[in-house]
């Protein structure tokens, strides 16, 4: 009971503002990466990597919660932004309970985790990537270079999506006076789909507007198939190119390029790297292309289309596939953003409205109508996981031996 008190005192100190909780520490995960150029070779970066601020407890000195159970904020104790900092701390995440675990450059990523009441839970955990400091989220300025990783997708059935992207996030996490963590705790997450969240890069969303930013997606996929799509936003500000113009190779008619056993086979660890070229080949030009190459093992895969520039994005493409491109300034839009700097998210999820039709099923991939069934997932494959490993960005020709 003195315990008790003890904290309960310690904590009421400090909820002057939106605040760590006493309870959990937060401990980032360390995810080591590497910055690349072609006369110096890659150097290693001491990052980690930390939960979306969503994720989090947050709860009064008296620990009662200050969400609802429908996900949103308790309106008494959060009437505005300076009662609930006054109101409601923040607590630290557990990121095996979360579904996250790291080792050295690696991270696994688990949809599901042992439930304290018996079987599986849905995690579904997001991350983002901090800097040496944990302070702050790592800005990639990436055009004119490229981006490379190693992911295995062998574990992911159909209706699961292993995702890392891009998003124009604010650094500090839209860190402020009331909410003093920032992206140390995850805050101000944005992406194109303009997502409706408590807090608005960092602060209270009593208007309950969408968050929307720019949002290149390098990677959506299991191991049936795969999708990498620019979003570009007007402004940034409330109005998204949410569709994008994506290249799925099997929505081009390769049906066994990205698939187990395939051209690019699903069963083993590969490498992939997204070149952002530009009209003059400089870090300053306008994006041109968006260009994909995988390496398997000793090998460096063909493209699936073989022809013209091979698995690439321009601005030719997006007209010819996504109406609504010329609105949001095509390649142009999302070459900006990419000069600018945007944060390096990581996702696993399935879909409970659409169960990931519009990733493998129809035209998109060779799964049926139901099997993106989160409930059939959970039921058939509650070990499914995706692991993300040798982040490598620099110089484009840099990150992959030859």
């Amino acid at each position: 009971m003195h315990a008790i008190t003890a904290v309960a005192c310690g904590l009421l100190a400090l909820v002057k503002a939106q605040q760590p909780g006493p309870v959990t520490p937060e401990v980032h995960p360390p995810l080591t990466t590497a910055k690349c150029t072609t006369h110096g070779g890659c150097v290693v970066q001491n990052t980690s990597v930390v939960l979306d601020f969503g994720f989090r407890w947050l709860h009064t000195a008296n620990y009662a919660s200050c969400t609802t159970s429908t996900g949103g904020l308790n309106t008494t104790l959060c009437a505005n932004e300076a009662a609930c900092a006054q109101n409601c701390v923040v607590e630290g995440a557990n990121y095996t309970a979360a579904g996250v675990t790291t080792s050295g450059s690696s991270m696994t990523m688990r949809q599901y985790v042992d439930a304290s009441t018996g079987g599986v839970s849905s995690a579904s955990p997001r991350v983002y990537l901090l800097n040496s400091t944990s302070q702050d989220y790592v800005l990639f300025q990436l055009l004119g270079q490229e981006f490379s990783f190693d992911v295995d997708v062998s574990a992911l059935p159909c209706g699961e999506n292993g995702a890392l992207y891009l998003s124009e996030m604010d650094a500090s996490g839209g860190r402020n006076p009331y909410q003093t963590g920032g992206a140390t705790y995850g805050s101000g997450y944005c992406d194109a789909q303009c997502p409706v969240e408590t807090f608005k890069n960092g602060t209270l969303n009593t208007s309950g507007t969408g968050y929307c930013c720019n949002e290149m997606d390098i990677l959506e996929s299991n191991s049936l198939a795969a999708a990498f799509t620019p979003h570009p936003c007007f402004d940034n500000s409330t109005n998204c190119d949410k569709s994008g113009c994506g290249f799925n190779p099997y929505s081009q008619g390769y049906h066994n390029y990205w698939a187990p056993g395939g051209t690019l086979d699903t069963r083993k660890p590969f490498t992939v790297t997204t070149q952002f070229i530009t009209n003059d080949n400089t870090t300053k030009g306008t994006l041109s292309a968006i260009k994909r190459v995988y390496h398997q093992g000793n090998r460096t895969i063909p493209s699936a289309i073989s022809g013209g520039a091979g698995d690439a994005i321009s601005a030719t493409w997006c007209a010819s596939v996504d109406g609504t491109a010329a609105e949001f300034g095509n390649l142009a839009t999302m070459g900006r953003a990419l000069e600018r700097g945007m944060v390096l998210a990581f996702s696993i999820w399935n879909d409970n409205s659409q169960f990931m039709d519009w990733l493998d099923q129809g035209s998109n991939g060779p799964c049926n109508s139901t099997a993106g069934n989160p409930s059939l997932i959970e039921a058939t494959d509650p070990t499914t996981h995706v692991v993300f490993s040798n982040i490598k960005w620099g110089d484009i020709g840099s990150t992959v031996a030859a």
